[in-house]
């Protein structure tokens, strides 16, 4: 078994996903990924934080995926998406899918997903850069670099801050861990 301790090296690069759903499919895509996805992507060299739902919405599913750095995304991402899983599984994912190019590509400001603070409560929040609140646990900032796997689009519109919080902010979404979650 891995550590948090070694966990932690793979905050060097992280992949916000914020996935739009077809209505009513969520639950479907999360089984999916659960049972064939995580595993896979481990293999390869990724490591999956956490898995969630987004409260408030229904259609949301926001998972972060991190690596030791952009090598090594490329590696695993190379080796997933070429991959036996991938094409077995792509379509039925794809088809719960309307929108998955929500993504932030991120570098560390405060490090803290792989061994959150105990407590209830996940919340998230992107926006402008600025300096994390004292609540965040965990924060980001985009990664100034170029993305070394452009079959998955990264936002490059703009920069953001990412914190992670057991407390809400006013701009915060609130995330329900799914059961393979590592952050709870």
């Amino acid at each position: 078994m891995t550590s948090s301790d070694d966990f932690s090296e793979f905050e060097a690069v992280v992949e916000l996903r914020r996935y739009t759903l077809r209505p009513g499919r969520r639950d479907e895509l999360i089984e999916l990924f659960e049972r064939e996805f995580v595993e896979p992507q481990e293999a390869a060299g990724a490591h999956l934080f956490g898995l969630f739902r987004e409260r408030a919405s229904p259609g949301r599913f926001v998972w972060l995926r991190g690596f030791r750095s952009m090598e090594s995304r490329k590696a695993a991402l190379e080796e997933f998406y070429f991959g036996p899983v991938w094409r077995a599984h792509r379509d039925a994912a794809n088809a719960t899918m309307l929108d998955s190019d929500d993504v932030h590509l991120l570098r560390p400001v405060r490090l803290g997903l792989a061994s959150p603070p105990p407590g209830s409560g996940l919340h998230v929040t992107v926006g402008p850069v600025s300096a994390p609140p004292p609540s965040a646990f965990a924060a980001f900032e985009t990664a100034p670099v170029e993305n070394t796997f452009p079959q998955l689009p990264v936002h490059t519109d703009r920069p953001v801050s990412v914190w992670f919080s057991r407390t809400p902010t006013d701009s915060s979404s609130e995330l329900e861990a799914t059961s393979r979650s590592l952050i709870r």
